[in-house]
Order: structure tokens, then C-alpha cells, then sequence
């Protein structure tokens, strides 16, 4: 119950414009970002962590994301191999990327990481890349995770950043109708 009053919440501030989006350089908005999609072509979730990478991927209408698998990294190379894995597999598209600001909204140093490495994706891809503001994301999930999937510690850290991913993903789908 609690993660559909997340996503209802989610889906309210989305049509009254109160989410705020988070763009490189404002180059690629959400309706740009719309507007170089194909349809019946998946996109990608990534929630950015320093030893961990969590994937999402939606599926080919783009009403839900799924949490896919959690990339446990290494180096950037390796990274980079999975991902393109991935990214053939699925089909994907375009990638959407969490980004991590300060509550004040921001940017840290995460974020400065989290675009290095967006660009270090666009490089090896070429995909368009869409940020996210994931604020709260993964306390969002953590909070599910414990009230309504019962997962103990343990099991948590293994879904958590996935479902992060998922849930940041989840947001720009449902932009995504609205744009």
C-alpha cells in the first residue's frame, strides 16, 4: 500500500509540475526527450552508487518500470561491457540516470560523479540520457521494502538499488504520458 502511495504522489506532482527535473546544461528536457523516442522500445533505469549499480528497465509502452538486476562494479570497463549487454539485449533506447541532488537541491559531489559517468555512457552508447532527480528514491524503496515486503536487512541490500532504479524510472515514465 505504501509504494502505490508513493507512485499516486508521484503521478500528482507530475501533473501540477511540482517534480523538478534535472537536465545537463538543460539541453534535453522531457518532451525533448520524448520527442526522440521510438515507440515499442525499452529505456533503461540506472540508479548511480560507487559499488553498486542499480538497472531497471521498462517495458515497450512505457507505462511500467521493472527492476532488473543490481551490477556489482568493479571497474568502468566491465561496467561498460554489462551495460552493453543489457542494451542489446532489451532493445534499449535511451537511458535515464537518477541524479543524486542535496536536499536544497544542489548538486555534490555524487552528482558530479553520476554525470562523469553519464558521459562516459554517452560516449560508449550514443543513447540519448535523460536525469532524474532521485531524491529520497532509495529511502522511498527502503521504506516499502520494510512495511510492505517484510524483507529483513539482508534481503533488502540485495533488491534495494534496483528498486531504486525502478522507482526512478517509474517517475519519468509517468512524465512521460503527460509531456
Amino acid at each position: 500500500m505504501y509504494f502505490y502511495n508513493c507512485i499516486l504522489i508521484r503521478r500528482l506532482l507530475i501533473l501540477i509540475g511540482e517534480i523538478v527535473n534535472c537536465f545537463e546544461d538543460r539541453k534535453l528536457d522531457i518532451k525533448t526527450f520524448k520527442a526522440v523516442l521510438k515507440p515499442h522500445r525499452a529505456i533503461i533505469g540506472l540508479d548511480y552508487g560507487g559499488k553498486r549499480l542499480g538497472i531497471a528497465v521498462s517495458d515497450l509502452l512505457w507505462l511500467a518500470a521493472t527492476p532488473y538486476k543490481i551490477l556489482y562494479r568493479t571497474t568502468l570497463e566491465k561496467d561498460l561491457t554489462e551495460l552493453k549487454k543489457i542494451i542489446e539485449e532489451k532493445e534499449i533506447q535511451a537511458i535515464v540516470i537518477g541524479l543524486p541532488l542535496q536536499m536544497n537541491g544542489e548538486e555534490g559531489e555524487i552528482a558530479k560523479e553520476v554525470r562523469a559517468f553519464a558521459t562516459r555512457l554517452e560516449e560508449a552508447f550514443g543513447l540519448p540520457i535523460l536525469f532524474w532527480d532521485e531524491r529520497l528514491s532509495s529511502s522511498a524503496m527502503e521504506n516499502f521494502l520494510i512495511k510492505e515486503a517484510d524483507l529483513s536487512r539482508a534481503k533488502r541490500r540485495k533488491v534495494l538499488d534496483a528498486s531504486a532504479a525502478g522507482f526512478i524510472l517509474q517517475g519519468v515514465l509517468d512524465a512521460l504520458h503527460y509531456a
